[in-house]
């Protein structure tokens, strides 16, 4: 993956909306949603979340489908994980990486 394409990724991430849309994409898996789930979801206006879709649609994030009347919308899984090996590719300079700290759990 190429520096432009990561910048253009994180900048569509870089908004509050985009990037509750983009994980409750990814929450949903392959099935994916139609906007009228999103905005209920999210309790966004159509206008808005179509803007949203529009963006992260161009910026690679997520894929538009259309199924009979509807438009499913998923995030594209291969682009997240793209971005991700970019950012950790030299990670700790080919060392072994620390392992996280856990949070302890009491659920």
């Amino acid at each position: 993956m190429e520096e432009h394409d990561v910048i253009k990724t994180m900048a569509a991430l870089a908004q509050t909306h985009r990037l509750k849309v983009f994980r409750a994409l990814v929450v949903a898996g392959q099935a994916g949603m139609t906007p009228g789930t999103i905005a209920d979801g999210m309790q966004v206006p159509a206008a808005t979340l179509s803007f949203h879709l529009k963006e992260l649609v161009h910026a690679g994030l997520v894929t538009q489908e259309r199924q009979g009347r509807n438009l499913i919308y998923r995030a594209d899984y291969e682009r997240m994980a793209g971005v991700l090996a970019y950012l950790t590719e030299n990670c700790c300079q080919g060392e072994a990486c620390a392992p996280v700290a856990m949070a302890s759990c009491e659920c």
